[in-house]
């Protein structure tokens, strides 16, 4: 640990980045894999659990915080990490995603966002200031910068403009976060699908000398390769020294081909989500344990994890309590999805440390490509 945010650069293969960020609450080891604990809870898990599947660190949301139970209540308790009795890093995303994406009636203006609420209809304003005052109330320890996500496909000249705003609230965030020892705030790179004004964005923030850099607006309705594509043209761009963050991304298969790229840190609500609806993600790819083929299956979904819920617990046992609709199956579900995440991160970052990213990469996706076990 260390009383400053750091961030360690151990070695690369490839395009591949193995490293380390070290802060007061803990140490991140990248490429590291973020589970979302939206309000305060990784959903369906105990936090133990979430910390005993290997996270370092966890993500909380401004947006649904602030309007309950309220940044300022969180902090009359004693901050986010007291609430929820997580004592290891916390990263907090702005909110701005989800004022675009969940509130029925928004204005934006160069001051910020008016928007209402999805919970009670009640009216907020979110300015670049308002963000970072709300995470710092939160007690996060990697905050974000408010920025403007445009759904793809767009127009360019909206990209553009959405481009434009984020930059300059890029600034004013970096104004109100001021100084934190220990914490950090990242800028967020949009551009939508325009490599062009990815460049671009990427080019000033980097001269904001922010202590990371979050690559944004991506796994909003585009095809993969585009996604790819867009990491490809901005990751040059930004510096080599500071970690390099995909917001909201993804499944496993975009996991390696990003870190292929140069990618440090990743979040995504996929693996909780997935397994509360009764998909799991293993080393033998996608399993949906609704399927009537698990009904008698006496096998686990993976003997050779170390996770209770994918070592201990047989396929017809997940498959009953799944059809139904018993919520011990998508907490068991969610803990085996979790466990498998990190067991891949695992795996990335003990490959690059060997020099066999490509190799480690090329026989996950063999293993994938033979599909599940045979049906008994």
């Amino acid at each position: 640990m260390t009383k400053n945010f750091q961030f360690t650069l151990e070695k690369t293969d490839a395009g591949a980045r193995l490293g380390e960020i070290s802060m007061p609450r803990g140490t991140i080891r990248t490429p590291a894999f973020m589970p979302v604990g939206t309000v305060g809870t990784v959903k369906a898990m105990y936090l133990d659990q979430v910390r005993e599947t290997g996270a370092d660190i966890i993500l909380g949301n401004t947006y649904h915080l602030m309007l309950r139970p309220t940044a300022e209540r969180v902090a009359r308790l004693g901050g986010l990490h007291k609430l929820i009795r997580w004592e290891h890093p916390i990263l907090t995303d702005s909110g701005g995603f989800q004022v675009m994406s969940l509130s029925g009636l928004r204005k934006l203006d160069e001051q910020g966002v008016t928007f209402k609420s999805h919970v009670d209809g009640s009216l907020h304003h979110m300015s670049p200031e308002r963000s970072i005052e709300i995470q710092g109330l939160l007690g996060s320890d990697i905050q974000m910068q408010l920025d403007e996500c445009v759904a793809l496909p767009a127009e360019p000249k909206e990209i553009e403009r959405a481009m434009e705003m984020s930059l300059r609230w890029a600034e004013r965030c970096k104004v109100a976060f001021g100084e934190q020892p220990g914490k950090a705030m990242f800028g967020i790179v949009q551009g939508g699908d325009i490599p062009a004004l990815r460049i671009r964005s990427a080019e000033e923030l980097t001269k904001l000398d922010l202590k990371g850099y979050a690559v944004g607006g991506l796994a909003v309705g585009e095809p993969q390769d585009v996604m790819l594509n867009m990491l490809k043209e901005t990751l040059p761009v930004l510096p080599v020294e500071k970690p390099r963050y995909l917001m909201g991304v993804g499944t496993p298969d975009d996991i390696l081909k990003s870190v292929a790229r140069g990618i440090d840190m990743f979040d995504c609500v996929m693996p909780t989500r997935s397994g509360r609806h009764g998909l799991a993600f293993t080393r033998r790819g996608k399993v949906n344990i609704r399927n009537a083929r698990h009904a008698e299956d006496m096998r686990p979904l993976d003997e050779r994890s170390n996770c209770p819920a994918s070592r201990d617990y047989s396929r017809a046992y997940l498959h009953h309590l799944v059809r139904a609709n018993e919520a011990l199956g998508g907490m068991l579900l969610s803990w085996h999805n979790l466990a498998y995440y990190q067991e891949l991160m695992q795996g990335i970052r003990k490959a690059i440390a060997e020099g066999r990213f490509a190799d480690f990469t090329a026989e996950t996706m063999e293993e994938w490509a033979r599909g599940d076990l045979d049906p008994v």
